[in-house]
């Protein structure tokens, strides 16, 4: 059997993030999976009590941990993946 090594690749990566995401803070973890409820920056913010720039560096913070730059696509899809990867 034959594997394309684009698949390998992409199976390898995806696994590389959900382990990545064990390695977020735990309010890294509640911003996260209030953004794979759906929740935009704004509503993290009212939902956590913090503000704009907060919810903005964590968010950065989980793109960096789960080693997703922009070139990745939408990254705060592949980091929702990650998330319920882990579920």
């Amino acid at each position: 059997m034959v594997i394309d090594p684009q698949v390998v690749q992409h199976l390898l990566m995806e696994r590389d993030r959900r382990h990545r995401s064990q390695l977020l803070s735990a309010r890294e973890q509640e911003v996260l999976a209030l953004m794979a409820q759906g929740y935009s920056n704004a509503m993290v913010r009212e939902a956590l009590h913090i503000s704009d720039g907060a919810v903005a560096k964590h968010v950065g913070n989980i793109f960096a941990k789960l080693g997703l730059s922009p070139e990745d696509g939408n990254r705060r899809v592949l980091a929702v993946l990650a998330y319920l990867g882990d579920e």
